[in-house]
């Protein structure tokens, strides 16, 4: 007789689910200052300029607390470490209630942004736990998914707040709340693998079956003397503000130039993040499509990376145009540009480090992103503030900078060659 094939499990899809929620709910938190955009600019002692300082310091905080969060997740474990960020970030989200001034919401936002930072270093390490290798690019994909539907679900989720409760306090006060219900649901559900009473011991053997290769993490100083080090940095320098600036100044932008309110911003904002999700994905397969058929690795990567950089372009007419939808959808290929430049990016780390240290390349170009962002920040508050309502400035900035960073990247790695790290 012929055996029945053996019933895995899939419990290892509910943790992957949990994770999702957590990253919904970490750019929900995120998202929200941006919807109420609008609303803030007009309070006392509030302008572009104040709003541009109060992001740029999250982002400070965000970028810096990177640095250290994987270290930190690691000595304390997944389960305290994510229960301590989500509690932490959680307050501070609900802390903007109590606030109203610029200090006082820059002070939110810095805890905001050193909570956050532990949440990607968490659930990479949660999946690196619970599937096995080849497994985990898919599993990966799909919490970091969250991050776009909590851009879509936030709009709505402010719009029905104030319509319901008439004030700006409770939409913090309830987004923060939504961190606290997510713990319940991981402190109930989560456990190591091998301690888990719901996992299967077939599912156990499966999501063990591969050997895992020991990766030492290389200190960040030895790196810093390969050129291909800082191709790597600058590129993630100079784009990576360019994300934060769709995030932050989107809303602010249709309100401003079209009059789009706050309870008309939900449908707006799915084009574009639906948009940016394609991007994420055929940016990665562009790259492999240009090798599969002839073209050299150093060639394919930077043709996928020239297309990007060139899709991205078009939106400087987005500042201009009179029609709404015309900017919604400019914006919209712009963030999907992104992403797909955001992916290769990624594999270039790969392509010209050892395993061992791509790691530490991929944090020293996170944290000069960051550090970017937060000079970025600064900048286009002070731009809008100079000028209210000029956005062309900020939108060749953002079209012409991908062009610029692949030349200086190609310069100073012509042919993507390995660097020889001891």
């Amino acid at each position: 007789m012929e055996k029945s094939p053996i019933k895995i499990g899939n419990f290892r899809w509910v943790i992957c689910g949990v994770i999702f929620l957590a990253t919904t709910i970490n750019y929900v938190d995120r998202q929200v200052i941006s919807i109420l955009k609008p609303m803030i600019v007009s309070w006392p002692g509030w302008s572009e300029l104040e709003y541009g300082r109060v992001i740029s310091f999250f982002q400070l905080a965000y970028a810096g607390m990177m640095v250290f969060a994987g270290a930190i997740i690691d000595r304390i474990g997944i389960r305290k470490g994510f229960t301590i960020a989500i509690v932490f970030w959680s307050f501070a989200a609900m802390g903007h209630a109590i606030s109203g001034t610029v200090a006082s919401f820059i002070l939110w936002r810095v805890l905001l942004g050193l909570g956050e930072a532990a949440n990607f270093p968490a659930s990479i390490k949660t999946i690196a736990e619970w599937f096995p290798k080849r497994h985990r690019a898919l599993a990966t994909g799909i919490f970091n998914s969250g991050t776009n539907v909590g851009a879509f679900v936030t709009p709505f989720a402010v719009a029905w707040i104030l319509t319901t409760l008439g004030s700006w306090r409770w939409v913090f006060i309830l987004t923060g709340l939504l961190g606290f219900l997510w713990l319940i649901l991981w402190l109930v559900v989560y456990r190591r693998p091998e301690e888990h009473p719901a996992l299967s011991k077939e599912e156990l053997a499966f999501i063990q079956s591969e050997p895992e290769e020991k990766i030492e993490k290389t200190p960040w100083l030895p790196l810093l003397k390969h050129k291909q080090t800082w191709a790597f940095a600058i590129g993630k320098c100079m784009t990576d503000p360019i994300w934060w600036v769709w995030l932050f100044w989107v809303p602010g932008f249709l309100n401003k130039k079209f009059g789009v309110d706050i309870k008309a911003m939900g449908l707006p904002l799915i084009v574009i993040y639906s948009m940016a999700s394609v991007g994420s994905i055929g940016g990665g397969w562009l790259s492999a499509i240009f090798t599969n058929r002839g073209m050299s690795e150093n060639a394919g990567r930077k043709f996928a990376m020239l297309l990007c950089a060139l899709c991205v372009v078009p939106v400087i007419a987005g500042a201009s145009t009179t029609n709404l939808w015309t900017a919604i959808l400019l914006i919209g290929l712009a963030c999907g540009a992104h992403q797909g430049w955001s992916a290769n990016m990624y594999t270039l780390a790969s392509d010209m480090f050892p395993k061992r240290a791509v790691g530490s390349v991929v944090g020293i170009g996170g944290a000069l992103g960051g550090i970017g962002g937060f000079f970025i920040a600064n900048i286009v508050g002070f731009v809008l503030n100079k000028n209210p309502g000029n956005y062309l400035p900020i939108f060749i900035i953002a079209g012409s900078t991908y062009l610029t960073a692949l030349l200086i990247i190609h310069l100073i790695v012509p042919r993507l060659e390995p660097a020889t790290v001891k």
